[in-house]
């Protein structure tokens, strides 16, 4: 039987411009597609997708459910799609509040939206709702990018005891963060959820304070972690191996198939 692996990712070339991160976004599930892995993802449904050229349609027995964030509801939409030369399907999570119209971390004047550690829990929560409704296990889940980096956390806690991710291992991408507003005080608050409430919260003795501080909540509960470019904030490189989990960093100048091997050698030995 053939590995499942979910990608939570932030940017996925072609439903958004090429970038670095986008293109690998593409590659590695294309890369894991083709070498025999049964692939799915989540992406958010950002104001510049082009839903006609890309061919996304609602899921109307998906959509309809409502994420409750800090006591304020936010309907749930879902749209799918498949990544070209792959029949890997592309979930995107959609949301009037968060997503209509709206880029990633900042608008179309260069100005960072001010609810995007808000937006990263809708994100997360939304997507292992969603995952659980199709009644699909990943073995492993592989984050990327600020916009998913509370999945991590809500795995290993919250869904811990879940049969779609009781047994999965976590990978999180580094990368050169776009986010640099300081978390809100409230970002406790936005976490709880379910049996884990404020009060858990604080117990992980953690800091939510500075950008930074969402990627070491992801990196607390991931099983390992893949530097994906140069520019990574050595603070975040500090705290990897501080706690000591698995590090694999991918070459600027490595091919795809070289990345998919690395990263295959580590999912192997998780």
């Amino acid at each position: 039987m053939s590995k499942k692996i979910l990608f939570i990712s932030q940017e996925i070339a072609p439903f958004v411009p090429e970038s670095p991160m986008s293109i690998l976004g593409k590659e590695i599930p294309q890369a894991a597609y083709e070498n025999g892995f049964e692939c799915r993802a989540f992406h958010p449904k950002w104001g510049n997708i082009n839903e006609r050229r890309n061919q996304l349609h609602e899921v109307q027995r998906l959509s309809g459910m409502n994420t409750i964030i800090d006591d304020t509801d936010h309907p749930l939409i879902i749209k799918v799609a498949t990544l070209p030369s792959t029949k890997m399907q592309v979930y995107f999570i959609d949301n009037d509040d968060y997503f209509l119209k709206r880029l990633a971390a900042c608008d179309r004047e260069g100005v960072e939206y001010s609810d995007n550690y808000e937006r990263a829990v809708f994100f997360a929560r939304s997507a292992l709702e969603i995952t659980k409704k199709l009644r699909w296990y990943p073995d492993y889940v592989l984050c990327q990018g600020w916009i998913s980096a509370v999945a991590p956390f809500l795995i290993k806690t919250v869904y811990q005891d879940e049969p779609a991710f009781a047994d999965a291992k976590v990978v999180t991408s580094l990368q050169k963060l776009d986010i640099t507003k300081p978390m809100p005080e409230r970002f406790p608050y936005f976490l709880a959820f379910r049996n884990i409430g404020v009060k858990d919260v604080a117990a992980l003795k953690m800091e939510f304070r500075q950008p930074a501080d969402i990627m070491k909540l992801a990196l607390r509960f991931s099983d390992a972690t893949v530097i994906t470019d140069d520019e990574v904030d050595p603070a975040l490189l500090d705290y990897a191996k501080e706690i000591g989990i698995p590090t694999i960093k991918f070459e600027a100048d490595s091919s795809r198939q070289d990345k998919t091997d690395l990263l295959n050698t580590m999912l192997q030995n998780l």
